[in-house]
């Protein structure tokens, strides 16, 4: 069995191992990482095999790390990311090139439009209708997003929004609210298999699928991190946060909002950002919470998604693609039967 675990913003990590009698054996540790001793690599071979094939990965990494010699160095991985490859060899989980992948960047439509797409096409790609797709969103008028599960009176100021011109919706995934004025986020949904995160922990599936992303920020100059559990930051603050849904069909969908230009004035009079929440993120002025991709790069929102688009094509060999009639007609009517309708937005009051 193989698997392969590429660590976000670090190193590939590659397992080879066989199963005998319920336990892994034969098992032998590679990739691109950097260890000290060198004989440590044999420590953490040893550590793995004899180990039950039943073994998550948290069990894992406590037995590499048990085996580790006093001292030992382990640059750009981690005992947690040997744990996940071994999982992910154990339940013969494809990696990102072993799919056909399409990029989708199309005209404009309403929140409500969006969010009902990213329910049709990640029930879509679960049911193998549709390949898996990273999808640009782009919106004609503003709105605030709130997650599945926040409350809509904790999060939105009524009076705020209508003011500055913001609609309220609600999307299918938990997480926080996306503040979503025109011209002024990011916005990207990748429609995925479940079995492209097999073997993770939800935790490390958010990083595993925005390490693309990370890498097209480098490229832009920014030196970007993921901040578990969804933020994806900068030295110079958060740039923007990320969320998930899993169906039962097997479909995931994951979306991240980055801010192009945000006014964090304007984010403070239309959300209730509470005091709890701004000292946890260490900070005590909303408005120097998220900071603005355009103050870093100097380049237009459309010159950022080129890159974006152009990174993610470049490393799993993307197409272009876009969304069809028939896709669009059954976002049009989910928009009718639930995003539109009070009962959805209520229901968290």
């Amino acid at each position: 069995m193989h698997g392969e675990y590429k660590v976000p913003g670090g190193k590939l990590v590659v397992v080879d191992l066989e199963e005998r009698d319920g336990r892994i054996a034969e098992f032998r540790l590679a990739g691109d990482f950097f260890l000290e001793p060198d004989t440590a690599l044999d420590d953490i071979d040893s550590a793995v095999n004899g180990l039950p094939v039943e073994s998550d990965a948290a069990a894992i990494a406590a037995a590499v790390r048990a085996a580790l010699p006093e001292g030992a160095q382990m640059l750009g991985f981690t005992p947690e990311a040997v744990g996940t490859a071994v999982r992910r060899a154990l339940v013969t989980a494809p990696g990102w090139k072993d799919f056909d992948w399409e990029v989708v960047h199309d005209g404009p439509v309403s929140p409500r439009m969006n969010l009902a797409l990213d329910e049709v096409l990640t029930t879509r790609v679960g049911d193998g209708r549709r390949r898996p797709t990273l999808r640009l969103w782009e919106w004609d008028e503003s709105a605030v997003v709130i997650g599945s599960f926040q409350s809509l009176r904790n999060e939105v100021d009524p009076d705020g929004a209508t003011r500055h011109g913001f609609d309220v919706v609600r999307r299918i995934s938990g997480g926080g609210a996306m503040l979503m004025g025109a011209n002024s986020i990011v916005t990207y949904s990748l429609y995925v298999p479940a079995s492209l995160v097999a073997g993770m922990t939800f935790a490390d599936s958010y990083a595993f699928l925005d390490d693309w992303v990370l890498q097209a920020l480098r490229s832009l100059g920014i030196a970007a991190t993921y901040q578990p559990l969804n933020d994806i930051a900068s030295p110079q603050g958060k740039i923007g946060g990320a969320a998930q849904k899993r169906l039962a069909n097997g479909g995931v969908l994951h979306h991240a909002t980055l801010s192009y230009d945000m006014d964090g004035q304007v984010m403070t009079e239309v959300l209730r950002i509470g005091r709890e929440k701004l000292s946890d993120k260490g900070t005590t002025s909303a408005a120097k919470r998220v900071d603005p991709l355009r103050r870093q790069t100097g380049l237009p929102r459309e010159a950022i998604i080129e890159r974006f688009i152009e990174t993610f094509t470049t490393l799993y060999d993307a197409v272009p693609g876009h969304i069809t009639e028939e896709e669009y007609a059954e976002a049009e009517a989910l928009v009718e039967s639930k995003f539109s309708t009070d009962a959805w937005l209520q229901r968290v009051p």
